[in-house]
C-alpha cells in the first residue's frame, strides 16, 4: 500500500490525497485523516450503485451494514473495504473514514449502527457432503434464513436457480453472517443433478411423496431440494430425485418454506 504522504512536503495551504490499494483517504495539511464529507465523492457514488442488483453482479461486490456483519465479513476474508463514521475505527485497512450525513445517504436501514463493508461475492466450486438445492425462492427473509438453517444443520453447500439474489440486503440481514460461511453455486438444477450422480435427492411434494418420519436411513451425501413459495419444486426436476418427501402436519394445509426446509434439515442432518 501507498504511504500516506510526509506532512512536511506540504504547504500550508494543501490538502493532499493518495490512492492505496483500493484506499482512498484525503489528508490534511498536517497529515491527519479528513472525512469524507461529499456525496459526489467518486467512492461514495460507486458504494451506492451496489444498492443495485445490476452494478452487484457486475462488479461481483456487495455491501453489509453493522458491526456484526463487517466482522463476519472481515474472518471471512471477503471484506474488501470498510466504511465508517467513527475517526477512531482501526478493525480494517483499508477503512474510509465519512461524516454521519454520508453514513445516513449510503445505509439502508433507518437506524445505521455507522459502519458498511464491500465484500466479494461468495463463489465456490467446493461441495460439502449435504447440499441445500434452491429452485425459486423468492422471498429475501425466507431466503436468508434458509441460509442460516443450512449452516446450522450441516448443509454448508448451496446451489440456486431462479431465486432472489443473495446479495439482497434483507437477504443478508437475514441470514446474520451465515452468507460469510456458506458456500454458494447459482447453476441450472437438472444440469448439477445430471453432474453429480453420486448424491442422493430428496424433492418436497405434498402430493407425491413419503412421509418424512418414514425415512430412517439417512445417506452420507445428501441433496435436499425446496421450491418457489406458491409453485413449490418444478415437476421436471422432482422426477430427477431419489424420492420426494412431505412433513405431516394437522390443521394447516402446508408450511412456510423457511420452517419446513429448517424441519427437513434437521432430520436429515
Amino acid at each position: 500500500m501507498d504511504r500516506k504522504p510526509n506532512k512536511k512536503n506540504l504547504k500550508s495551504s494543501e490538502v493532499a490525497y493518495y490512492f492505496g490499494a483500493s484506499l482512498f483517504l484525503w489528508y490534511n495539511k498536517n497529515g491527519d485523516i479528513m472525512e469524507i464529507t461529499s456525496v459526489t465523492n467518486e467512492k461514495i457514488k460507486n458504494l451506492i450503485k451496489l444498492s443495485y442488483k445490476k452494478y452487484r453482479q457486475e462488479t461481483k461486490m456487495f455491501i453489509v451494514e453493522g458491526k456484526h456483519m463487517v466482522e463476519e465479513a472481515i474472518v471471512s476474508g471477503l471484506c474488501n473495504e470498510v466504511f465508517t463514521s467513527d475517526s477512531h475505527y482501526t478493525g480494517f485497512e483499508p477503512a474510509v473514514i465519512v461524516t454521519d450525513k454520508i453514513m445516513k445517504k449510503i445505509s439502508q436501514v433507518d437506524s445505521p449502527q455507522g459502519i458498511i463493508a464491500i465484500c466479494q461475492i461468495p463463489k465456490t466450486t467446493v461441495l460439502n457432503k449435504k447440499i441445500l438445492l434452491l429452485d425459486g425462492i423468492s422471498d429475501p427473509g425466507n431466503m436468508g434464513t434458509l441460509i442460516r438453517s443450512a449452516l446450522a444443520f450441516g448443509f454448508e453447500t448451496i446451489v440456486t436457480e431462479d431465486c432472489v439474489d443473495i446479495t439482497n440486503p434483507k437477504v443478508l440481514r437475514s441470514t446474520q453472517g451465515a452468507i460469510f460461511k456458506i458456500n454458494y453455486l447459482e447453476t441450472r438444477l437438472k444440469t448439477f443433478i445430471d453432474a453429480h450422480p453420486e448424491y442422493t435427492y430428496y424433492g418436497t411434494d405434498l402430493h407425491g411423496g413419503i412421509p418424512l418420519a418414514e425415512l430412517t436411513i439417512i445417506p452420507k451425501q445428501i441433496g435436499l431440494i425446496l421450491g418457489n413459495e406458491a409453485q413449490g419444486v418444478r415437476q421436471d426436476i422432482l422426477t430427477k430425485t431419489t424420492k420426494n418427501l412431505f412433513i405431516e402436519i394437522k390443521g394447516i394445509e402446508s408450511l412456510n418454506v423457511a420452517i419446513a426446509g429448517g424441519i427437513l434439515m434437521y432430520h436429515l442432518k
